[in-house]
């Protein structure tokens, strides 16, 4: 387990770094020009210069990528020459020096995310530290909604094979997987946050803290979770009611639960001690993927709904190109990636024994 974890880990790294790569050149060949989009309207050609030489956008591309990649390293080298970048500026590192060289001092800190081109002063850290909670709150209702109703509705779909009540499901799982988030998204708060609010006292737009009339106290609303977590888990409801059935269908046809029924077991206890749990291995390999992509997928959802989460920011930085917040964004994505799937590969071996870790 220790090594299969530590190989894991490795080929997160390696992953990491194709990513951080990708992500760095991907935006910086965007035209534009990173220190104008700071200072908005308000440049000139001095304040210009200021900018570039203290963000080091006025450093050739390659130098600028190690500069990226030591921002980001736990272990990073900084210059002892206040003028350049990468000095150890409290305001800027939060860093223990570990030891001085020639010009240099070595440090382990957090990885520095930089500042926001359009939340002067504010780091991409802290962007994220506001707005990443809400979409994992959104995210795992969303799957806990599509497990529930997803594993319910397939066994009885599955234990309900070619009748009414299958066909009435697999039509409806097949519609969930069909319709865009953004189209659900619109429609649901078209019909039940206006159309029927009479009736469900919810709202079409709202997130999960909303400040009082005077904008003083912070309150939880809880039933603006509601229709976001209902649109954002009908696309992986409608994959693990499919994916439930046709395991569950494969695993009765096989010996061991032929043999079980033979022992005299009742069918209840075939189904849930047998059945059921071997059926879950291609259920728990979707979710894990579902839950990822949700908090990228969480982008539509949450801008229709006005909800102030890591999708909502995603959207408000591509419209005003604040290029930090979105690389960092993609960056914390591809983290949460990685840790879910050799989570699950854990839970997968625990599933089935069969599956060994290696």
């Amino acid at each position: 387990m220790f090594s299969y974890i530590i190989n894991k880990l490795l080929y997160a790294l390696i992953t990491l770094f194709g990513v951080v790569t990708v992500i760095f050149l991907l935006f910086n060949v965007l035209p534009g020009d990173p220190a104008q989009m700071m200072l908005g309207q308000n440049e000139d050609s001095e304040q210009l210069a200021i900018v570039k030489k203290k963000y080091g956008f006025d450093k050739p591309l390659t130098t600028q990528y190690l500069y990226y990649l030591n921002d980001l390293s736990p272990l990073s080298f900084h210059s002892t020459n206040e003028d350049d970048y990468t000095f150890l500026d409290p305001g800027k590192y939060s860093a223990k020096k570990l030891l001085s060289t020639d010009g240099y001092n070595i440090a382990v800190k957090w990885p520095y995310l930089r500042e926001s081109f359009t939340k002067q002063g504010k780091n991409v850290s802290q962007v994220l530290a506001e707005t990443l909670p809400n979409t994992i709150v959104l995210a795992v209702s969303a799957i806990i909604i599509a497990m529930i109703l997803g594993l319910i509705l397939g066994i009885v779909s599955a234990l309900m094979k070619d009748t009414l009540t299958d066909k009435v499901i697999q039509v409806f799982s097949t519609l969930g997987m069909s319709v865009p988030s953004f189209f659900s998204a619109i429609l649901f708060a078209w019909i039940f946050g206006f159309l029927l609010h009479e009736f469900t006292n919810l709202e079409m737009t709202g997130s999960l803290y909303e400040l009082d009339d005077f904008g003083e106290k912070l309150s939880i609303r809880w039933k603006n979770l509601i229709l976001p977590a209902i649109v954002l888990g009908i696309r992986p409801l409608a994959v693990v009611i499919q994916l439930m059935r046709n395991s569950l269908l494969e695993v009765m046809g096989q010996d061991y639960i032929r043999t079980a029924r033979a022992k005299g077991l009742s069918e209840l206890k075939v189904i849930r001690d047998h059945a059921v749990k071997n059926a879950l291995n291609p259920v728990i390999t979707a979710i894990s993927g579902w839950f990822a992509s949700m908090l990228a997928g969480a982008v539509f959802v949450e801008y229709v709904f006005g909800w102030n989460g890591l999708g909502k920011e995603i959207v408000n930085a591509l419209n005003t190109l604040d290029l930090p917040v979105i690389m960092g964004s993609v960056l914390v994505v591809a983290i949460m990636f990685i840790i879910i799937n050799i989570f699950v590969d854990v839970i997968y071996a625990w599933l089935d024994p069969r599956v060994k870790l290696s």
